[in-house]
């Protein structure tokens, strides 16, 4: 929901320029395995009681996984492949940090951390099948539905787990219940959509699946 409002201004001041010069000495492929590689570091922060070096972390893998698509556009090297492992590298990160916030209280964090991956298991699911049946539009490589909880959402979520682990439980509790919610949304939003479909085109997208 942020990215709409705050995209065009983030990517303005703070990942363009940067494209050019980021550009000239890697790939996008090389800067999305840095920000997998960046992100998967958070857990061990976390681990060892570096609140705010582990937030820098996360917000530097934020920042690689524009920066990344945004180089692909510049030296028009978009590619399925590219789009594949974004999306991949992003459920990795994302991975990475709630078994880092587990580790830091395993006994107490387990119910939530289960239902926080479960809740964002059933929003990714919804995201990639509507993917699926939508025409992409966007400026992305892949279709990209919007929602209430998005990544930049999600970083917010995150940061406040690590930094407030005394709000963990009603930081958590939200996080899952706004993740369901964008679920709820999504799979609404495409069924108004579908049922204005006609029957002929319905029944094509169905056979490409």
């Amino acid at each position: 929901m942020l990215e709409q409002y705050v995209r065009q201004y983030y990517q303005h001041y703070f990942v363009d320029h940067l494209a050019v010069m980021v550009g000239k000495k890697m790939t996008p492929l090389q800067i999305t395995m840095l920000g997998g590689l960046v992100g998967c570091m958070v857990p061990v922060a976390i681990y060892y009681r570096q609140p705010l070096f582990a937030v820098f972390l996360l917000l530097m893998s934020g920042l690689l996984d524009t920066l990344d698509g945004t180089v692909a556009r510049i030296k028009n090297q978009v590619s399925d492949m590219g789009s594949l492992l974004d999306i991949f590298i992003d459920r990795l990160v994302e991975f990475a940090v709630i078994f880092g916030i587990w580790v830091y209280a395993p006994f107490d964090r387990s119910l939530m951390c289960l239902l926080m991956l479960g809740s964002i298991f059933l929003c990714v699911t919804s995201f990639l099948t509507v993917g699926i049946f939508s025409q992409n539009d966007s400026h992305k490589s892949f279709y990209y539905s919007p929602g209430i909880m998005e990544r930049p959402e999600a970083f917010i979520f995150f940061a406040c787990m690590i930094l407030l682990p005394d709000y963990f439980f009603m930081l958590s509790l939200v996080f899952a219940i706004l993740v369901i919610l964008t679920t709820i949304q999504r799979i609404c939003e495409f069924y108004l959509l579908y049922s204005r479909r006609p029957a002929d085109t319905t029944a094509a997208c169905l056979r490409d699946v």
